[in-house]
């Protein structure tokens, strides 16, 4: 088990991967940024547009609607789920292309497969 330091460590190190994406990873109203967060158990995105501060649509695992059909899947199959379920509202709200930003976290794993499950939805990367 690690300790609170190196748990610390690993999420400032996190932090500043993220600090480095975000210099170059900006948001527009035409191509906003498509955000991901993970938890230990939960994955969250959102799209935001970046000029005006807003997010225009989010998805999460503890959404009521996708927290249902997650139920008793592994977190891999949950963040693909999420991802078609954003990429649906993104497009009901007329956004089909986003900037990705994996918020310092390595492309593998349950962020490829929410940007997976995205693409399939229809969005554009």
């Amino acid at each position: 088990m690690a300790s609170a330091k190196e748990l610390i460590k690993k999420r400032e190190q996190r932090e500043r991967r993220h600090r480095r994406v975000r210099a170059r990873v900006m948001g527009t109203a035409e191509r906003p940024r498509l955000n991901v967060f993970r938890s230990l158990s939960n994955i969250y995105a959102q799209v935001i547009d970046d000029k005006a501060g807003n997010t225009l649509v989010s998805a999460s695992t503890v959404d009521r609607e996708i927290a249902k059909q997650v139920e008793g899947k592994s977190k891999i199959e949950s963040a693909k789920i999420v991802g078609q379920a954003l990429a649906e509202r993104a497009k009901a709200a007329g956004i089909s292309q986003v900037v990705f930003d994996r918020g310092g976290y390595r492309y593998h794993g349950r962020i490829a497969a929410l940007a997976e499950g995205a693409r399939a939805g229809g969005l554009e990367f």
